[in-house]
């Protein structure tokens, strides 16, 4: 698993995230979170790394 910085435009893919939650209902923009991080596993594709990302994300402090 990658823990550095490991974007080419990390504010442009911001700008394009909030882009696309514009307009959303609440629901919707969790279904649009939902797909895109099923989306985005599967880009991924290796179990352990999967694993890894989510437990480092619930371990991150709020």
């Amino acid at each position: 698993m990658k823990t550095t910085l490991n974007f080419h435009d990390a504010d442009t893919f911001y700008e394009q995230l909030l882009d696309a939650h514009t307009g959303l209902s609440p629901e919707d923009s969790q279904l649009l979170n939902a797909r895109l991080i099923l989306l985005l596993a599967n880009q991924v594709g290796d179990d352990r790394v999967l694993a890894e990302c989510i437990a480092a994300a619930r371990a991150t402090p709020k």
